[in-house]
């Protein structure tokens, strides 16, 4: 059987997919240092693609200076 790769994850797993504390995670995302989620039905879901492109340089974030 395939795996499915997600398009959107909540923010547990989108923190365990940057392999990082969800705590770190919730305050990068506070900080404006990775983005907000958006609503699907009512729930928080974070853009994976978006999140793959901020770690890896390829998506400015208007955050370049942010200290943490």
């Amino acid at each position: 059987m395939a795996r499915i790769a997600p398009i959107f994850t909540s923010e547990q797993n989108s923190a365990r997919l940057l392999d990082m504390p969800r705590t770190l995670f919730s305050t990068l995302v506070k900080k404006g240092a990775l983005p907000g989620p958006c609503r699907i039905m009512g729930e928080e879901r974070w853009d994976v693609a978006e999140l793959a492109s901020i770690m890896r340089g390829k998506k400015p974030t208007g955050n370049e200076d942010l200290e943490l």
